[in-house]
């Protein structure tokens, strides 16, 4: 395995880990944005700041402004004043299309994801704008790669 393949499946883990501070419960997503080695944003899906932290309506379906995990990732960078521009965007799901729509104005050139959305068109998207995209399946990785 080469280095930028262990460093890939690290930050998947790690952006699972990050998934868990969701307080959805039909799924939970995490990402996070890396830049030069740096985590420079991380996001999970949920309600926008300030709302109640539940994100189904009484009949399980999700509430219409729930944010996804790159949305909360993208706009939180935005927040800080960082930049995105060449970042890599490490998410456990693979984006929809709205959240590819933000990958693209936001400068990332590369997503890196461990499981399929039930739609494709935001990966569509984004190979149409030439954006790296890269399926990782993690399920099988117990975290000792060797780097070397």
């Amino acid at each position: 395995m080469d280095k930028q393949e262990a460093l890939d499946k690290r930050y998947l883990r790690m952006a699972r880990i990050w998934a868990e501070n969701s307080y959805c419960t039909r799924r939970k997503v995490g990402a996070l944005l890396v830049k030069d080695k740096m985590i420079i944003s991380d996001g999970y899906n949920g309600t926008p700041s300030g709302f109640e932290n539940v994100c189904e309506l009484e009949d399980g379906t999700t509430k219409p402004y729930v944010l996804h995990a790159e949305a909360n990732a993208i706009t939180k960078v935005a927040k800080s004043g960082n930049s995105s521009l060449g970042a890599t965007l490490y998410v456990t799901a693979s984006p929809c299309l709205e959240c590819a729509k933000l990958i693209i104005q936001s400068g990332i050139k590369r997503v890196v994801y461990s499981e399929k959305y039930r739609l494709d068109d935001g990966l569509k998207l984004l190979e149409r704008a030439n954006i790296e995209t890269v399926f990782i399946n993690i399920e099988n990785t117990c975290g000792n790669e060797n780097e070397n």
